[in-house]
């Protein structure tokens, strides 16, 4: 709900009534919050391929499950979340422009706080990302 510009109504069952959600991937407006995927900033997947896959079961479920970091699950548009599937920032990066400093920084956050490696082709991308996004910080907090 961080990403609600019009907080919602919450009805028996959670049930969501109203509210206005930002999609900063596409830079959209949406509502309903049918409308809406939770994107895991660092995919399932992609986690996996970066060490996840060493680590126990309940590390696993409680990366899946981060909600000690703002940027590790992000409210987006479906068709953005669909649309990045489990690729990294070599293979997919949001479509709007101003998005791009906000999202490297909180993929490299992501991967910090879970010591997640990186691989080439992804460092690459993400430090030519940051070369034009001076003054944007990498903040986290390391995963318990």
């Amino acid at each position: 709900m961080a990403e609600a510009v019009v907080y919602p109504e919450i009805g028996p069952g959670c049930t969501l009534t109203g509210g206005v959600w930002w999609s900063y991937y596409d830079e959209r407006e949406v509502t309903p919050a049918g409308a809406l995927d939770i994107d895991h900033m660092v995919p399932l997947a992609e986690a996996w391929d970066s060490g996840a896959s060493a680590w126990t079961a309940a590390r696993r479920e409680a990366y899946a499950n981060d909600q000690g970091q703002p940027a590790s699950l992000v409210a987006v548009t479906a068709r953005s979340n669909r649309s990045k599937a489990d690729q990294d920032p070599a293979e997919w990066l949001p479509p709007a422009p101003d998005a791009l400093c906000r999202y490297g920084a909180e993929w490299t956050a992501t991967k910090l706080r879970w010591g997640l490696a990186v691989d080439e082709a992804e460092k690459d991308r993400l430090l030519d990302i940051a070369a034009g996004c001076g003054g944007t910080d990498v903040e986290f907090t390391p995963a318990p």
